[in-house]
């Protein structure tokens, strides 16, 4: 059964860390550093080992302080096998009607991949809580500000690509949240359980995009 979504958590601090084949050991140390340090929403994605046992354990440990969803869904059978682990959103790679559909039905959070704008506006039409512009490394942040610009209604969430150096410009282009992958889970600190630095990275992130979104 999935855990309530709690958008509150998700605007403090707009970004879905995208957490793809850990050790299973050392999810449950990453979930402590992200909830302690104040990030509020984390993916795992469901081609993982052990997706959905992880996302079980951690909605059951963590669903208070986190929003735990599953990604990489790409048709009815993954969103039943995640919806049942216990994930609170949704997230695919690709424009799956029939997904998003089944998510709008069941109130369940949806962020869809789309990369034109005719795909972009399309998810929307269908109910995405947010579309997620993917890959968004190869389309840049000037693309999500130009299709703005005549769709100023659209919540964007440009993901693929979004690292710890660029994110701030796809904030500034007008998007309303970022996925950010490896650049959330640097391989070295975890290697070596080097959670206190790992924490500390966090905060810091957690800093900085609080600037990128507070109101002017």
């Amino acid at each position: 059964m999935s855990q309530n979504f709690s958008w509150d958590h998700f605007h403090k601090v707009p970004v879905i860390g995208i957490m793809r084949n850990m050790p299973p050991h050392q999810t449950e140390a990453l979930a402590d550093c992200y909830a302690s340090a104040g990030l509020t929403t984390l993916e795992i994605t469901m081609n993982s080992a052990g997706a959905a046992e992880t996302i079980t354990r951690l909605a059951q440990d963590y669903g208070d302080r986190l929003n735990i969803g599953a990604g990489t869904v790409c048709d009815l059978q993954d969103l039943d096998k995640a919806l049942k682990a216990g994930a609170s959103f949704i997230v695919t790679p690709i424009l799956d009607e029939a997904v998003i559909r089944a998510c709008v039905a069941a109130h369940i959070p949806v962020f869809p991949g789309a990369y034109t704008p005719t795909e972009i506006f399309k998810a929307w039409r269908l109910g995405a809580s947010m579309v997620k512009v993917f890959p968004a490394s190869k389309l840049g942040p000037e693309f999500i500000k130009e299709l703005l610009a005549p769709l100023n209604y659209l919540k964007l969430l440009p993901t693929g690509g979004i690292n710890l150096q660029n994110f701030r410009e796809y904030f500034k282009a007008g998007a309303q949240g970022v996925g950010i992958g490896s650049g959330l889970f640097p391989a070295e600190l975890i290697k070596h359980d080097r959670w206190d630095e790992l924490k500390e990275l966090y905060s810091q992130i957690v800093q900085e995009v609080a600037a990128c979104v507070a109101p002017n």
